[in-house]
């Protein structure tokens, strides 16, 4: 039997398990209790399924998401409203998003600390990820990640044993339901799972790391496992959040659950939540400069450079807001409406992409993956219409 080997799915799974996803589940847990655990299952299900897609698109046509929209475009007002449309909800969003990257970060410094460091914990945190960024270098890259990736599983599922939830609540929140209030709550979770910047990260990086005759092989058992890994993760906080009442969110969750997790309480969730920042903090630079490198480079040194400059700049640009102080609803607002039209812009481009089998020969999609990408495209449009809605004030 060959062992399994790690690599980008991993990088997913550390970029969708942030400081807003572990808050997400907090609120999730608290307000409804395990009722939404089904959720969790279903995203983390779709998640793979379009992951898994790209993941085959890099290892197997040896190209990134970006790449193969750009170079299948040929019409150029299609071409460029797309290079615009990925610009704006990858390069601006990522950039506004990473300020709450750096400041969840810095929450959970303060926790494991037991003490208000915060604007020293985001300079240090934000100098931290840029010494891996700088570099450049992919394994690096990978390896650093992995290293967060099981400081947060350690974290969150040692948390999950600790509270002794109840195993019934647990099973009964499998059954779909959606309690009276809970729409937002239920799009806010699968929103947070699938996140459209993953998609490019993927492609990516797979075809950076996956090579030779099992290349496809292996990256599909790594999206599988790492990803599934993510969804406990996410699943764990939720059924610990269960546990706790008055959080405020993430950075609370500590001090709210100090009865049942005595002294082992902030350092749990404060490396947890640490875990969760520096990762996310690392991976949105890193997604909006494959994007870039992708869009604007056309030499593979041009590509390198361009990926240190667009990553490095969304990284000074979140230290900047988080250091600051300041609030970037605009920004916000603006990623919000982008990323809502992007997912199934991108869902639907992967769909037609994944059965050129002029591309991808015997890694083209069969039937059973057309239908569950069309599943994942329809959930993807109803997130679209929410995230569009939310960002024009039509729906709260």
């Amino acid at each position: 039997m060959r062992s399994l080997k790690l690599g980008p799915g991993v990088l997913v799974a550390a970029a969708f398990i942030g400081p807003g996803t572990v808050t997400t589940c907090v609120l999730a847990g608290q307000n409804f209790g395990a009722s939404l655990l089904w959720v969790l299952v279903l995203a983390t299900l779709s998640t793979i399924v379009l992951q898994e897609m790209v993941a085959r698109l890099g290892a197997g046509a040896r190209q990134g998401l970006g790449e193969a929209l750009v170079t299948s475009l040929l019409n150029p007002v299609l071409r460029w409203s797309a290079v615009g449309l990925m610009s704006a909800a990858i390069l601006i969003g990522n950039a506004a998003y990473q300020g709450g990257n750096l400041a969840g970060a810095a929450l959970g410094a303060n926790a494991l600390l037991g003490t208000d460091i915060q604007r020293p914990a985001v300079l240090m945190i934000a100098l931290a990820a840029g010494a891996v960024l700088l570099p450049g270098r992919y394994k690096l890259l990978e390896r650093v990640l992995i290293g967060f990736v099981v400081v947060m599983s350690l974290a969150f599922l040692s948390a999950v044993v600790l509270v002794r939830p109840d195993l019934s609540a647990i099973a009964t929140g499998l059954v779909p339901s959606l309690p009276d209030g809970s729409l937002l709550t239920v799009l806010a979770l699968v929103g947070t799972t699938i996140v459209p910047y993953n998609l490019f990260l993927h492609a990516a990086a797979s075809k950076e790391r996956w090579h030779g005759p099992l290349a496809v092989s292996d990256a599909r058992r790594d999206t599988i496992v790492a990803i599934a890994l993510g969804g406990m993760v996410s699943a764990a906080v939720l059924i610990v959040a269960t546990m706790a009442s008055g959080a405020g969110g993430a950075g609370d969750l500590a001090r709210v659950l100090e009865p049942a997790f005595g002294g082992a309480s902030r350092f749990l969730v404060g490396a947890g939540l640490l875990a969760a920042g520096m990762s996310s903090a690392i991976t949105a630079p890193m997604a909006a400069g494959y994007v870039a490198s992708e869009l604007f480079a056309t030499s593979e040194k041009g590509r390198r450079k361009l990926f240190r400059w667009a990553s490095l700049s969304v990284l000074v640009f979140g230290a900047s807001i988080a250091l600051l102080g300041v609030r970037p609803e605009a920004l916000i607002v603006t990623a919000q409406a982008a990323n809502g039209l992007l997912l199934p812009v991108v869902a639907a481009f992967l769909l037609v992409i994944m059965n050129r089998r002029a591309l991808l020969n015997q890694h083209a999609n069969g039937v059973l993956m057309n239908i569950l990408g069309g599943g994942v495209l329809l959930m993807a449009l109803l997130l679209g219409v929410r995230g569009v809605s939310r960002a024009l004030g039509i729906w709260p």
